[in-house]
């Protein structure tokens, strides 16, 4: 696990759908070859970046948006084959219901916004979680924009909605409860037949866990998928995330050693030094 401390101005200058930058000088540093395939981040952070400005809750979840922006570019400059995104938890639902409307309006003008340019960039949208449970507005739209892109082939955007960890756990266990007693499921459970009951069960294990605001928890989110992610901790509030911070994540991904429980080729029998690696 690494931790950032990006100590840069939060107001500095975004740059803007109209300008035309150079890629930036971190790009030239990545490895092509060793791209994460599947990224996924928990954007914590929206409701105290708005606090320490003296700003409404709100505020920070619109200042958001452009995060989920810089985001998606930075994936997509990269080659990320999957950008999932924890936008709404099971737990979320506690908040108060002023909040929780406010979000999907949010939500909505995100997507009607972003629609044209999600499309023209070959980008697949997808959701996961209980989505059966938004508001029948936000649910035609998710469904509208999923079939409109289904075919796309560039990079799978999921929003996690009316997402947790542990339900999608518990919902594939009465998948498999089901399959049973219909008599389509007489051996023993494997991992296989549980992964095949998850809400995506095509999409690839993450291989880089990113979360902002600098806390050491995974907050319910993918907990079965992330059993061997690697783990990047930024020590900033999510509306100030951009391209960079994602370069800098999969730079320090990158760096590292991934074992999956085995021992490092040649070090059998050794102390293995040198590189960091993840068990």
């Amino acid at each position: 696990m690494v931790w950032y401390s990006f100590m840069r101005d939060p107001m500095r200058r975004r740059t803007k759908p109209s300008d035309k930058p150079e890629a930036h000088p971190l790009l030239r540093l990545v490895d092509p070859e060793r791209v994460p395939v599947h990224v996924a981040i928990i954007m914590d952070g929206n409701g105290r970046w708005a606090k320490a400005r003296g700003l409404q809750r709100m505020e920070g979840h619109k200042a958001g948006i452009e995060a989920v922006r810089q985001a998606v570019s930075a994936a997509s400059n990269l080659g990320v084959r999957y950008l999932t995104l924890y936008a709404f938890s099971v737990e979320n639902w506690k908040r108060p219901a002023t909040e929780v409307r406010a979000l999907f309006q949010l939500l909505q003008r995100f997507l009607r916004s972003e629609a044209e340019s999600i499309m023209k960039n070959g980008v697949r949208f997808r959701t996961i979680g209980r989505t059966d449970d938004l508001p029948p507005s936000v649910k035609k739209l998710l469904r509208e924009m999923e079939a409109k892109t289904a075919h796309a082939g560039g990079c799978t955007l999921t929003l996690a909605l009316s997402y947790g960890g542990r339900t999608e756990i518990a919902d594939a266990c009465d998948g498999l409860v089901r399959e049973a007693l219909a008599g389509r499921l007489t051996a023993k459970v494997t991992e296989e037949d549980v992964a095949r009951h998850l809400y995506a069960p095509d999409l690839p294990d993450p291989d880089l866990l990113i979360r902002t605001s600098g806390e050491y928890r995974v907050s319910n989110f993918l907990l079965w998928q992330i059993a061997y992610a690697e783990l990047a901790i930024l020590d900033i509030f999510w509306p100030d995330f951009t391209e960079e911070h994602f370069y800098e994540a999969v730079l320090d991904y990158q760096r590292r050693e991934r074992r999956y429980g085995g021992v490092s080729p040649g070090t059998e029998g050794q102390g293995a030094t040198g590189a960091r690696s993840s068990s």
